[in-house]
């Protein structure tokens, strides 16, 4: 007896039971997965209107005709469905939304407290160092900038913690006049702290606040007869007073961003550009995944929804299309930021010239992002042609080993699709128990470490899986792969032409060992050079960073009954690791908590 087939989704039947509140609404289909999350200022007319409309947009009917189950969340206001909203597209990511695909961390700049020298540092991740934090930043390069500065006009700190503390003269950056020495005490805590509090009201944007108080210190220093102290405050006001010359933009706000959409072959650019304290600090491109028939209006809408509920907001977003929703967003993220918060979308004078501009950044950025596309899927397709395939690769993945003279092995895997580097899959394998130097074995254990989770039935299947070598090393990825038992996947290796120059490489397939010369005009041979060339840089990065860290490391890390606190005694004490090396048993006991067992310890594991 066959089971009965549920019965179809009865929409109209479904709207009759629903109340006029706000809240929000989730389509599901047959297989329970998500399609499309909304918000509606009532909920009765706002769900009918996808089942009682005669007509519809062919986007909206494409998931209409899916639709086997709808749930509802009711709220309070329509300021809190569209939190809701906006918190649960982000976390579930449903199919017919617009999708911000921002999952980077904002770069800040941290300022450290309850020490007597504080420091100023680049930040980026979870705030949970005590301290203030200046920023989000639109990208690194401005909070670099920023730092630079900050050490040209306060030359308040910036090194780690550990370095401070266990310098003995001062460094480089007190002999170019970039810092004030505190690690050896060449400037006492009170006029530290000064430096600080001005670095900080600069950071808050009152810029003009400090000129005014280090001209009045300059004055005093004058009467003072104090001639060298005024005349570098005298520098440090003209320094300042030249930075805000050439950084500040008339008829910008104290905090503002300037937001402009362009859509076009199914693709959205949404361009910002940052102001803050009537600085320009800068823009930022974001290409959100985008369903079909969205409007500018839309995605500008749901980037605001999505990229400000979880960041400081500024006090005025200028954008480049009125939104459905514009006041409900405004009394919402002034909620969030605890003050008024303006959305305006018909501006002019100098904020309308900074609109235009953030409109031909989005126009330029999303021409070059659709030519780039265009560009990578010609080299796809030929790829196909080249190679052979039924059909165009949708994953390519290439392999590459990096060592210096055997040393600390590092193997890297990158992955390319349609859209480009897909580098949240790449990964990066440290190589052990292998001959040094031995790069079958380690391209061999990489291997097998990557595709014994596919044969496990975990991860993504490779259309194109190269590798960088030649028939050596294209053997041992058909070893692996027999090993494993996956099959399916075309394995190419990747050699170096006769003159190692770029354009003259060899493809060589593993199933028939035949080789081709595509040439330097082929883009299938330009898409492989790309790949190959990623997975070379991501392996030599992986190896210095192994490599770096390896020599970071103390020997006295491996002495039983050395902690943190004892090494850094030692340290102190010595002067570091060459001192140390030099001291006896009976000098290494003079160090508070070494007894004599622990400095024989010592001392031998410094002497081998």
């Amino acid at each position: 007896m066959q089971s009965a087939q549920p019965l179809p989704f009865d929409g109209k039947a479904f709207v009759r039971t629903l109340s006029t509140s706000p809240g929000v609404y989730r389509h599901f289909d047959a297989a329970g997965e998500l399609l499309y999350v909304g918000k509606a200022g009532n909920l009765k007319k706002r769900v009918g209107s996808y089942f009682l409309k005669p007509r519809m947009e062919p986007r909206i009917a494409a998931m209409v005709a899916q639709i086997a189950r709808v749930e509802i969340t009711v709220t309070r206001t329509e300021g809190e469905a569209l939190l809701l909203e906006s918190q649960l597209i982000k976390s579930l990511k449903p199919r017919y939304n617009i999708l911000l695909r921002d999952d980077k961390s904002y770069p800040y700049i941290y300022l450290s407290t309850g020490e007597d020298y504080p420091r100023l540092a680049f930040h980026r991740g979870a705030k949970n160092l005590p301290g203030r934090y200046f920023g989000p930043y639109p990208s690194v390069y401005a909070v670099r900038e920023s730092l630079n500065l900050m050490q040209k006009l306060f030359k308040v700190r910036q090194c780690e913690d550990s370095y401070f503390r266990n310098r003995t003269r001062p460094c480089l950056l007190y002999q170019i006049g970039r810092c004030s020495a505190p690690c050896v005490g060449l400037i006492s805590v009170e006029d530290y702290r000064n430096d600080v509090r001005h670095a900080e009201m600069f950071l808050e944007g009152r810029s003009n606040a400090v000129i005014d108080e280090l001209a009045e210190a300059m004055e005093q220093a004058s009467k003072a007869l104090q001639f060298e102290r005024a005349a570098k405050l005298r520098d440090q006001v003209a320094a300042l007073r030249q930075l805000q010359a050439q950084n500040h933009v008339q008829g910008a706000s104290a905090d503002m961003d300037v937001i402009a959409c362009r859509i076009e072959a199914g693709m959205a650019c949404v361009s910002v550009l940052f102001f803050r304290n009537g600085i320009s600090l800068g823009t930022r491109d974001f290409f959100p995944r985008l369903p079909l028939d969205a409007e500018p209006a839309d995605v500008l809408a749901q980037f605001i929804a999505q990229y400000y509920l979880d960041r400081p907001v500024p006090r005025e977003l200028i954008l480049g299309e009125a939104l459905a929703d514009q006041a409900i967003l405004a009394e919402l993220l002034g909620q969030y930021a605890g003050r008024a918060v303006e959305l305006k979308s018909s501006v002019r004078g100098e904020r309308a010239q900074f609109l235009q501009m953030a409109e031909r950044n989005a126009q330029a950025s999303l021409t070059a992002r659709l030519a780039s596309r265009q560009t990578l899927g010609t080299r796809f397709d030929d790829l196909q042609k080249v190679l052979g395939l039924d059909e165009s690769p949708r994953r390519i993945e290439c392999f590459d080993i990096s060592h210096t003279l055997g040393e600390l092995t590092v193997a890297s895997c990158v992955v390319f699709g349609p859209e480009g580097p897909e580098k949240s899959h790449y990964r990066r394998f440290n190589i052990t128990g292998i001959t040094p130097g031995d790069d079958y074995a380690a391209m061999h254990q990489a291997l097998t470490r990557r595709f014994r989770k596919l044969a496990e039935g975990e991860g993504a299947r490779p259309d194109v899986l190269l590798i960088d070598g030649g028939g050596g090393q294209v053997a041992q990825a058909l070893e692996v792969l027999k090993e494993l038992g996956v099959d399916g996947i075309e394995v190419v290796g990747v050699a170096k032409g006769p003159g190692r120059r770029a354009g003259e490489e060899t493809l060589v397939l593993a199933d028939s060992g035949r080789e081709l010369h595509p040439g330097s005009s082929s883009p299938a041979l330009h898409l492989v050079a790309a790949v190959r060339d990623e997975a070379h840089r991501f392996a030599i990065s992986g190896h210095r960073k192994r490599r770096e860290k390896a020599r970071e490391h103390s020997v006295l890390e491996d002495v039983p009954g050395i902690g943190a606190r004892r090494r850094t005694a030692l340290l102190k004490a010595f002067g570091g690791m060459q001192g140390l090396e030099r001291a006896g048993v009976e000098e290494l006991m003079q160090v508070k908590g070494i007894d004599r067992g622990l400095a024989e310890r010592i001392y031998a594991s410094l002497h081998g």
